[in-house]
């Protein structure tokens, strides 16, 4: 198994939290389960011209080797042999938008052929990718490409990104809840509905559901490192009312339970085992 990570140089780090690259194979699995972290990836398939999508009732449908994988507030299955040779894109909350030139939310929850956003250079990236034998120098590819093509943009866009949105970002990364948003507003000095509605567009949802999505990511992320704590612990650590509300939060994020993720977790936080 091979993964790496790279994070890029400025500017396009103030958008893009990292560029990685997968090659997975001999999985003990068919299916893994992907939880939803409001983040939105591109990915590219570099092993075979298709990716599968894998609804519940366990068909396997073919769709474009790219995609944008919009912003998600629920799980997606995937089929694990699509790690064979992958590679991607993760943005930062509101980081998509400079390259995609629409609203963060059109893309929520949604898979989307990149050559329908970003046209034939969606096709000549990936064939450039294809070319290249080592997954460090296909990470430098897909860095140099992002820099060529965006950073005049990027530096445009961002030098008009929403001061008040990066202070919730940051108000949210320290008080995932979803009382803080009426707060973060009056702070603010807008509307709570005007504040929610540029929010959703600059991040792909709203501020209480991306609070909701960071709370359970938290409480993720300590159950993936082994958290030593009584779930009603973990609970209230993570900002839930009590252990059933973070027992019912997570299954409808993730499908499962908290057992069922601990016993099948994987190298990565937010894949767990399918089948």
């Amino acid at each position: 198994m091979i993964y790496l990570e790279r994070i890029p140089a400025a500017p396009l780090n103030q958008a893009i939290r990292s560029l990685w690259y997968a090659q997975v194979s001999n999985m003990a699995h068919r299916r893994e389960r992907i939880l939803p972290t409001g983040r939105t990836q591109i990915i590219l398939n570099l092993a075979r011209d298709f990716l599968l999508d894998c609804p519940e009732d366990e068909s396997n449908l073919r769709m474009p080797p790219a995609l944008v994988i919009g912003a998600r507030s629920v799980y997606e299955i995937v089929d694990t042999s699509d790690m064979a040779d992958l590679i991607g894109i993760v943005f930062t909350p509101g980081g998509f938008t400079p390259f995609a030139s629409d609203a963060a939310h059109l893309f929520s929850n949604q898979s989307i052929a990149l050559c329908d956003v970003w046209g034939s250079h969606a096709f000549s990236l990936r064939d450039h990718l294809r070319e290249l034998q080592s997954p460090q120098k296909r990470l430098e590819c897909l860095e140099q490409f992002l820099y060529a093509r965006f950073t005049t943009r990027l530096g445009h866009r961002f030098s008009r990104r929403s001061a008040e949105v990066e202070f919730a970002l940051r108000n949210f990364e320290c008080i995932p809840n979803v009382a803080s948003v009426k707060e973060t507003a009056r702070q603010i000095g807008w509307s709570e509905r005007r504040f929610s509605q540029v929010f959703r567009e600059r991040v792909g949802f709203a501020p209480k559901v991306w609070c909701r999505i960071q709370r359970f990511q938290r409480a993720v992320r300590q159950l993936h490192a082994g958290a030593e704590m009584r779930w009603a612990e973990l609970a209230l650590d993570c900002g839930y009312y009590d252990q059933s509300h973070f027992a019912n939060e997570f299954r409808a994020f993730s499908g499962v339970d908290v057992s069922t993720y601990s016993a099948r977790r994987t190298l990565w936080a937010n894949h767990i085992a399918a089948d």
